[in-house]
């Protein structure tokens, strides 16, 4: 289950949409702008930060208890829908960006992350119902939620495109932080 976890560290780089920025020289009419760019991305990374928050590594899967390994594993898809969810729902309040694009770029990661939380929540119920007597009872389910993780690459190739807010993020308090708990690249 190792790639569960290098899987979900990924998508919490991805979900931070803190990426390291291009340095630059700006220029003295530019600085409101990237100080709006700034704020702005600090809500971004502020709002994406709930799945930072959760345990990165899927629970210790017990092959020896069955019943065990479904309920552990069930859980943590439970914890993933609901982290993707607050984090969704707190992308839909950052309101609008002082660059353009930005709001859609934004508005697209929010999309992503609840389609992932329903393959979660799905993924879930599967296990759930699953038989705990079949070794790999539901289990299938969790590996084809936890593949879905890499279409978070898309949220991230979003912000890409709008190099001021890939900038602001370099100096987003919001973004540092989720960089500190090694959630977010740091600078190239």
């Amino acid at each position: 289950m190792r790639h569960v976890w290098i899987a979900a560290v990924a998508a919490a780089v991805v979900l931070a949409g803190c990426t390291s920025g291009n340095g630059g020289n700006t220029s003295p009419t530019s600085s409101a702008n990237d100080a709006a760019a700034v704020q702005y991305m600090d809500k971004v990374c502020a709002a994406a930060s709930e799945f930072a928050k959760l345990e990165k590594s899927a629970p210790k899967l017990d092959s020896g208890d069955p019943a065990k390994l479904k309920a552990d594993m069930a859980a943590y898809m439970g914890q993933l829908s609901a982290a993707f969810t607050k984090s969704a729902e707190e992308l839909r309040k950052v309101g609008p960006s002082p660059i353009a694009g930005g709001e859609a770029a934004v508005n697209k990661m929010a999309d992503a992350f609840t389609t992932l939380a329903a393959t979660f929540t799905e993924a879930k119920t599967k296990i759930e119902q699953a038989d705990a007597n079949d070794a790999s009872g539901g289990l299938q389910a969790a590996g084809e939620a936890i593949a879905k993780l890499s279409q978070l690459a898309d949220p991230l190739k979003d912000l890409e495109a709008v190099p001021e807010l890939e900038k602001a993020a370099t100096s987003a308090p919001k973004c540092q932080e989720m960089r500190n708990l090694g959630v977010a690249p740091t600078s190239n």
